[in-house]
């Protein structure tokens, strides 16, 4: 299940900067359970897929898996041993842009124990840093 955009508006993008913390996605709202990142940084699709077959594995059939991020940012690779120049290069991998404080992952219809079992084994998939939380009580 190769997680990309159906169609995007234009093929190469720059690299641009992750700056500040997240103000949106901040907060787990669809379960009971969360994974927020502590740093930002870049996320790949396969990444993303890798952690939701170890989710899904640990869960089975009773919880229920919520992904917040989606890759929409194509990252472009030039071929190896390619003599500099000629151009920027062809899109390669698509990922997902994290800000500090993004909720990555939820988890409902599960025991704490078993989330934070499951999300560990999530957040050893990660290439950065993440933290478990719960849902705040309004």
């Amino acid at each position: 299940m190769a997680l990309m955009p159906k169609r995007v508006k234009h093929r190469k993008s720059q690299r641009g900067r992750i700056k500040g913390n997240a103000t949106r996605g901040n907060k787990v709202v669809y379960g009971d359970y969360g994974l927020q990142a502590t740093q930002g940084g870049w996320i790949n699709a396969t990444t993303i897929e890798a952690g939701r077959i170890a989710a899904q594995q640990y869960v089975r059939g009773e919880g229920r898996l919520y992904i917040r991020i989606f890759p929409t940012k194509p990252v472009t690779a030039k071929p190896l041993e390619t003599r500099m120049g000629k151009g920027k290069g062809e899109p390669d991998r698509w990922v997902a842009v994290v800000k500090p404080g993004t909720v990555l992952f939820e988890l409902s219809g599960v025991s704490e124990q078993q989330a934070k079992i499951c999300l560990a084994r999530l957040a050893s998939k990660m290439p950065i840093s993440v933290r478990f939380l719960k849902r705040r009580a309004v």
